[in-house]
């Protein structure tokens, strides 16, 4: 058994975790599962724009991370 078994089979599920299983064993349809789903984007979507309103990046710095180099650099 490797490490992340072991944490998934030790971390108890929450209660969102215990409710969306039994919500979509009731979807029907693929509509109703393709609704349920875009529900659930549309919340995750708000959210995020949420946070980032309040970040408030300027378009300088947007435009300044994307065009840098972040990343971590390959050990050889």
């Amino acid at each position: 058994m490797n490490i992340m078994e072991t944490a998934i089979e030790k971390t108890p599920l929450n209660e969102t975790q215990i409710l969306l299983p039994q919500a979509f064993a009731r979807v029907d349809s693929e509509e109703e599962k393709a609704d349920i789903q875009a529900m659930l984007l549309d919340y995750y979507r708000k959210r995020i724009d949420r946070q980032a309103n309040e970040i408030s990046l300027s378009d300088e710095k947007i435009e300044e991370v994307l065009n840098s180099r972040y990343r971590t650099p390959y050990k050889r």
